[in-house]
């Protein structure tokens, strides 16, 4: 994890048109050392993250007018700021508000109301992943298993003979499970070594990414994530044909 001083100087879009959050939320990361901008609607917020083309966005999903799941999705349409990751931050708490977040294009999701360590944490982890920091960071070593390589430099996989550009986290994810292929992950040490802070119980976020990362990677029928009912996932770097989960463990289920 990167030290608190290793991020200073990097810019954040807070949009939100709840003032009190914004306030709370700007001078405590003003004091971590980041350059704070907001915006109170979704129009001014894209309109300021193309102007000043900011290191992350924290992304509020109620607002009036233009809200966050739309917002987010016009992001992604823009070429100068499609890559800022996206931190989704709301009140909104159930499966299906998790769900649309992340396929409106958001990177994580802190629901309101939140502790500020975690927001810290949040915030961390994102801009380590994305690597929009003022740092050097060390990106890790082209990792070849079977019909998988990855290229830390551009972010990208090649299976067999196609090249893939991921986001960040799915790289992240991905370069987890090779790391330790053919053995399960679970969800605990994905969220620890991917998003960067303590397991706890939602697992939504894993399981959208992983079904992102699965549209990314297995093409031509041939699957390479196995779900491993009530334990994690596991990746098969030579891929397989049939099922992608294995015989399920007593009732509990990941995906």
């Amino acid at each position: 994890m990167l030290r608190e001083s290793e991020l200073t100087l990097s810019k954040i879009l807070i949009i939100d048109d709840d003032p009190s959050i914004v306030e709370l939320v700007k001078v405590n990361l003003e004091i971590q050392g980041h350059t704070i901008f907001t915006a109170n609607d979704g129009l001014t917020g894209i309109a300021l993250a193309q102007q000043e083309v900011p290191d992350l966005i924290i992304l509020d999903l109620m607002m009036p007018g233009t809200d966050g799941f739309t917002t987010c999705q016009r992001i992604r349409q823009i070429e100068s700021i499609k890559e800022i990751p996206v931190l989704m931050l709301t009140a909104l708490s159930s499966t299906n508000d998790k769900v649309q977040g992340f396929n409106s294009g958001g990177d994580d999701y802190l629901t309101k109301p939140f502790e500020l360590p975690e927001l810290y944490v949040r915030v961390k982890a994102l801009l380590r992943r994305s690597g929009r920091t003022n740092i050097t960071t060390t990106l890790p070593e082209i990792l070849h298993v079977d019909d998988i390589t990855l290229i830390p430099e551009s972010r990208e996989v090649k299976i067999v003979d196609k090249v893939v550009r991921l986001t960040p986290i799915e790289f992240e994810v991905l370069h987890c499970l090779l790391q330790h292929h053919g053995q399960t992950v679970t969800t605990s040490k994905l969220l620890e070594e991917v998003w960067g802070y303590a397991p706890d119980d939602d697992v939504d976020t894993i399981r959208v990414h992983i079904r992102h990362l699965r549209t990314r990677i297995e093409l031509g029928g041939k699957k390479y994530i196995k779900t491993v009912y009530g334990g994690g996932y596991q990746l098969i770097p030579e891929g397989f044909v049939g099922k992608e989960n294995q015989k399920p463990e007593q009732s509990s289920s990941i995906e």
